[in-house]
């Protein structure tokens, strides 16, 4: 028999298709809810974006400042994989004063590129494939993208309105089993803006030593807490060696373009995550832990400012929303309202589809953040009070007319 020439063989290869050679689990995976709506509300002219997750404040100028004049001096090279020594231990000094607990600012934290990239490492340095972590709901999306991604399995717990949204002990025990290795705690909470109080976390705390597990907390919003000062769950009595705190700027001090967070921990958990850091990311942006730490010196009286602004911000928005008929519970932290639609008969992507096409207000479908948040809105009061009004006018008009 012939040998068969090169382009005989080739006739035989199938045609080549990409999406042949994407990874399962990231073909398997849909895209963000939210991003649906901001293309939407870009396209359309004289929307309000009740939407965005972040804040509407610019970075104070002294911050910038710092930053442009790093630059100037040619601060431009990698600093170590942890992060400048000198932003690791003015975090670590903020953290003691706030918090009492102690850091050990070489080993126990970790710059990162932002909270996402913190969020992403604890669950890939903490998880075997196969392995199951547990996320209250409704949650910051990326959360259970995460945790597949690192070969995980998510374990979701829905929580409910009549307990404001705070997770139940009973309720994460139920979904613990034997290959169960973390909790993913996320208070004060995307989307809901609920909290947790001491006496909910000691009750998980129970949970948590019972059956040996990790709490990552997830505590971005920590400085956004309004009627009480925020508790972490690494403050509980020999809960600091279980927790992995994350935190950051983004929120806080109006730094979320600037990709600065941080994890703390104990120096094994910190110790994998700056590992797996190494080999991805090196380490953050040089001029951002700049202006970071020039943030963390002399922004105190922004980030202060910023939060009495927000507080005045939910007080006119909540009361305004439980005005025109869409009951809402008191937030109590980061910079959003979870309203219920319930009673109108539509399901939340309904609601938010014909809220921007009749009336051009854009608000988040609350079952993009998971099953549990059907029936509700997720709407971001970080934007200006007479914007906040023009829009509860429209939603009042768009509930008039169903």
């Amino acid at each position: 028999m012939k040998q068969q020439t090169k382009k005989q063989r080739l006739k035989n290869v199938l045609p080549w298709n990409a999406k042949d050679h994407i990874n399962q689990s990231v073909r398997d995976m849909p895209p963000s809810g939210i991003r649906k709506f901001f293309d939407l509300v870009s396209e359309m002219k004289g929307a309000i974006s009740l939407g965005v997750g972040e804040p509407d404040f610019v970075t104070p100028w002294h911050v910038r400042e710092a930053c442009i004049y790093s630059l100037e001096l040619g601060n431009t090279h990698y600093t170590s994989n942890k992060g400048m020594p000198e932003l690791r231990e003015a975090i670590c000094q903020e953290v003691s004063r706030d918090m009492g607990i102690d850091f050990d600012c070489n080993e126990e934290i970790l710059i990162t590129t932002g909270v996402s990239e913190a969020v992403d490492l604890a669950f890939r340095a903490t998880l075997n494939p196969g392995e199951e972590a547990v996320v209250p709901e409704p949650c910051y999306v990326a959360y259970t993208p995460d945790i597949i991604l690192a070969g995980g399995v998510p374990k979701t717990v829905p929580t409910r309105l009549e307990n404001e949204f705070r997770v139940q002990a009973e309720d994460v025990a139920r979904r613990v089993t034997e290959k169960t290795r973390s909790l993913l705690l996320s208070y004060p909470n995307n989307p809901t803006g609920a909290i947790m109080t001491r006496s909910d976390l000691e009750d998980l705390a129970d949970v948590v030593v019972e059956n040996d597990l990790i709490v990552i907390s997830d505590e971005v919003y920590a400085e956004l807490t309004y009627s009480n000062s925020h508790t972490s769950f690494a403050q509980l009595e020999g809960m600091k060696e279980r927790t992995l705190v994350l935190n950051g700027l983004s929120k806080s001090h109006a730094m979320t373009g600037w990709r600065i967070g941080y994890a703390m921990g104990d120096p094994a958990l910190v110790g994998a995550m700056t590992k797996i850091h190494q080999y991805t990311m090196l380490c953050a942006p040089t001029m951002a832990q700049v202006a970071a730490l020039e943030a963390m010196q002399s922004g105190k009286d922004e980030m202060l400012h910023m939060r009495h602004e927000y507080d005045l911000r939910r007080r006119l928005f909540v009361s305004g929303l439980n005005r025109i008929g869409l009951d809402c519970f008191e937030p109590k932290g980061a910079f959003y309202a979870f309203p219920s639609i319930q009673r109108f008969g539509l399901s939340s992507e309904e609601f938010a589809e014909k809220l921007l096409y009749e009336q051009k207000v854009a608000v988040v479908p609350g079952n993009v953040f998971g099953e549990s948040g059907e029936g509700f809105l997720r709407c971001s009061y970080a934007t200006s009070r007479e914007e906040l009004i023009e829009a509860l006018d429209r939603m009042e008009m768009f509930i008039k007319s169903l």
